[in-house]
């Protein structure tokens, strides 16, 4: 075996080597996505206008207007790093297996909690939520009558009612007239203004001998008389007389000595007075004790109505220490374990399927070629764990942001797995247009030895261009995109770095030495005759197929317009899309009812079926976070045994920055093709990509929305993937326009076209059909979770295959109208 072969099967060895220690054993090395092991994910945002407040508080700026920018976006920064560790610590208490908690951009913090179940996520959900900012204060002398003031006249806050008065004074009830969600943090945080004095109004909640729940109401000196920063631990105690759950504080060196000094300044007075110690924490009023005497001991007691769990979450979230600032989760999305491995299995049916269907095409057309095209598949599917770390690195590096801080295995998502299927379908690609091109050689009478070298190299530009805009394609996916997103951008280019190497370097090989070591002449191919000897008058037909396009986009897009804010999903508009299973199936109206009366009377609710004829109850509503979770409580009550498996919230901002983050992934994607194919060919053949490729998304975007469906991100994902996809196409074509100007002479331009659109004809229609295979079987068997995504691929192969040969070519001959070639 002579050198130059001996390394390339030297390095096919170590890269297969390499890649199979990355992925072994499988339980340890690949990890799962949520959509696939199950979980939940938060997307927390730190609250730009809490720490502008803070800045005051703490003499950095006048007032929230005099902040500098800025100086904010420095703080938030700040506070986003301090959070990141304080999160990591509340969740760590939790025991979940292997948490991702880690910052996003400057001012968000993502956590992945794999494999959580209901009562996880809620702990989590609540934990990472609760600032926990312990403050002591003391309760105002003027606190009794200004509150006896209020009373006669008549002044009650939003929400209550008199209650009465008993010892230890006046209290109030709730009035349930008022909904519980509209007590919210902004409620207590305007409250503190109630009554105009100047001290913050607050109250706290307390019980009557009978059991029953009021809150008493008080004036709160401003002044901060020691803050939580000074706890060194926290426990849960039982109080001796009601076994009700205390929480017991231990001050460190620092609060010890302020403890002592403030009680001992604040202790009982000559003249009888007495003050008490507001024990605040979030803003909630918890207990108001009296100072009997100064407490040098530095332990402290927070008693108040709450739960034993309440009270164990209120301790862990004190040890963990209090948040910076204030953060809000603008981003939830929870997927049921069960849902998860159901992903699972159906996305291993689309691998194992589309594979088989794949192989067996190119085994029965191409035959031995179609055997060597199968091995390379094996070995590309083999090299694709080597891929995945070199493109997640590149395009980390690229992106200036990688992803969880490290370069490794990706985490594998259902969208990962949709693009490995796709790199199946996608890989054959570059095998037909070599072999198509090893035919036309051998008919001309070449050798076996000349036909495989004629064909490679004749088939290589057109290779790297197709496959270079692909991936440019994937590097914006990666830039604009996140989770999921990222994860198919990272498997798609995966596909095509292996594939590439396995086509051009690998399965030559393997042709090299049959033809060496072998006497045969000729490799024999089945062939379709109409495909073989195309004679098609495609471009004079060019009008008519111009117009129905024409017809196609205007009736989509009239539809899509009348549909308005519909074609979108909570994405790009915010809210929540929550499914439920159930034993028995309540009656459409019984679960608007619900959710009615729970105050979500414009929720969009339907049943649904997957392709087992098992159905789910979907609800889809306006609100997201914390806010959604009545609606969820409200279909869980309902007979039937109704269970949360799935939720995507969306906030509002969130949903905005997501679509024009879509818009711009379009963009960028277009203005790239325009200038690759415009550098590597000639601008009237940039211009014909461009606008096949805008007709593509066009009608794709029109058809898909047509046919009742949301865009989202992931459809997004999927019309870059054709815009990749169709670009490839075309190229094909227009890569052989080129070599066909510089052979034939004496006819126009436009005969040359229509030759080369038919010489291509047979590549364009086997890669479509294998492709489309593969695609088949993610809309069979994918799953309704990537049905969506699999049905927009579906149409934008059809409509791609149709505009590399009735609308790109066509376009590029306005520039080249009556052109003879001499």
């Amino acid at each position: 075996m002579d050198k130059n072969k001996l390394w390339k099967w030297s390095l096919l060895g170590i890269l297969v080597l390499w890649s199979l220690s990355l992925v072994t054993p499988l339980d340890k090395k690949v990890k799962l996505g949520l959509d696939l092991k199950g979980g939940s994910s938060f997307v927390v945002e730190v609250d730009a206008t809490d720490v502008a407040k803070k800045m005051v508080e703490a003499g950095e700026a006048a007032t929230v207007d005099a902040v500098k920018e800025s100086d904010l976006q420095t703080k938030i920064k700040q506070v986003q790093e301090i959070a990141v560790e304080v999160i990591r610590n509340r969740i760590d208490v939790l025991g979940t297996a292997e948490p991702e908690i880690y910052p996003e951009g400057d001012s968000r913090i993502v956590v992945r909690l794999p494999g959580a179940g209901d009562e996880t996520r809620s702990e989590a959900k609540a934990q990472i939520s609760r600032d926990a900012v312990l403050n002591f204060k003391l309760i105002h002398l003027e606190s009794d009558a200004w509150v006896s003031e209020l009373a006669a006249a008549g002044k009650v806050p939003t929400g209550f009612k008199v209650g009465g008065q008993d010892r230890s004074g006046a209290f109030f009830i709730r009035d349930l007239s008022v909904p519980e969600e509209k007590l919210n943090r902004t409620y207590y945080e305007q409250l503190k203004t109630f009554g105009g004095k100047r001290a913050d109004y607050m109250l706290m909640e307390d019980k009557l001998q009978d059991g029953s729940t009021v809150y008493r109401p008080n004036f709160v000196e401003r002044r901060t008389q020691l803050g939580g920063n000074t706890i060194k631990d926290a426990f849960v105690t039982y109080d001796q007389m009601t076994s009700q759950p205390k929480i017991s504080l231990e001050f460190n060196s620092e609060g010890k000595k302020t403890f002592g000094r403030v009680t001992e300044m604040y202790g009982p007075k000559e003249d009888g007075t007495y003050r008490q110690l507001a024990i605040i924490l979030d803003d909630k009023l918890y207990s108001a004790p009296r100072i009997n005497e100064p407490i040098y001991s530095g332990r402290a007691e927070i008693s108040g109505s709450f739960s034993v769990p309440e009270a164990r979450r209120l301790v862990n979230v004190l040890r963990a220490g209090a948040l910076p600032g204030r953060v809000k989760i603008v981003e939830e999305r929870t997927v049921a374990p069960t849902l998860g491995q159901d992903s699972i299995d159906s996305g291993m049916r689309a691998v194992i399927y589309g594979g088989v269907a794949v192989v067996v095409f190119m085994a029965a057309y191409y035959l031995i070629p179609g055997l060597l095209a199968n091995i390379s598949l094996i070995f590309m599917l083999l090299l694709l764990p080597v891929g995945m770390v070199v493109s997640a690195g590149f395009l980390g590096v690229l992106s200036g942001s990688l992803e969880g801080g490290s370069v490794g295995l990706p985490t594998l998502t259902l969208y990962g797995i949709a693009g490995i299927v796709l790199t199946v379908g996608m890989a054959v690609d570059a095998n037909v247009l070599i072999f198509e091109r090893m035919r036309e050689e051998s008919r001309v009478g070449k050798t076996l030895s000349a036909a495989i070298n004629a064909g490679y190299n004749k088939a290589f530009s057109t290779i790297l261009d197709a496959n270079v805009t692909t991936l440019l394609v994937a590097v914006i996916l990666f830039w604009q995109g996140s989770g999921a997103i990222r994860g198919f951008a990272v498997t798609l280019s995966a596909g095509i770095l292996s594939s590439v190497f396995i086509v051009l370097v690998i399965t030559r090989l393997f042709f090299n030495t049959i033809a060496d070591h072998t006497k045969m002449g000729v490799m024999k191919m089945m062939g379709i005759p109409f495909l073989l000897n195309a004679n098609f008058n495609f471009l004079g037909v060019r009008k008519i197929a111009i117009s129905i396009s024409l017809l196609l986009i205007v009736g989509t897009w009239a539809l899509f317009a009348s549909k308005g804010n519909d074609n979108f999903g909570v994405d790009f508009t915010g809210g929540s899309v929550i499914t439920f299973e159930f034993n028995q199936k309540q009656d459409i109206d019984v679960v608007r009812g619900a959710l009615a009366n729970a105050g979500f009377g414009t929720a969009n609710v339907a049943y649904q079926a997957d392709l087992h004829g098992k159905e789910f109850l979907e609800v889809k509503i306006g609100a997201s976070g914390t806010e959604a979770e009545p609606a969820v409580a409200a279909v869980k009550q309902l007979p039937g045994s109704y269970k949360e498996i799935q939720e995507d919230s969306v906030g509002s901002q969130i949903g905005a920055e997501l679509k024009v983050k879509g818009i711009k992934a379009l963009f960028w994607a277009l203005v790239g093709i325009i200038i690759y194919i415009a550098i590597r060919f000639e601008f009237s053949f940039a211009m014909g990509a461009i606008i096949a490729l805008v007709h593509d998304v066009l009608i794709t975007i029109g058809v898909f929305c047509a046919l009742g469906h949301e865009l989202s991100m992931p459809i997004i994902a999927a019309l870059l993937t054709i815009v990749g996809y169709s670009v490839n196409d075309t190229i094909v074509v227009f890569d052989r326009i080129r070599e066909d100007l510089k052979l034939v002479k004496g006819k126009s331009y436009q005969e040359i076209a229509n030759l080369s659109i038919n010489q291509t004809l047979s590549r364009t229609v086997l890669t479509s059909f294998t492709t489309l295979l593969t695609v088949i079987m993610l809309l069979i068997f994918g799953g309704g979770a990537v049905y969506d995504f699999a049905l927009t691929l579906f149409i934008g192969i059809v409509v791609g295959t149709y505009s590399s040969i009735f609308i790109a070519t066509p376009i590029v001959l306005l520039w080249h109208k009556g052109e003879q070639v001499k």
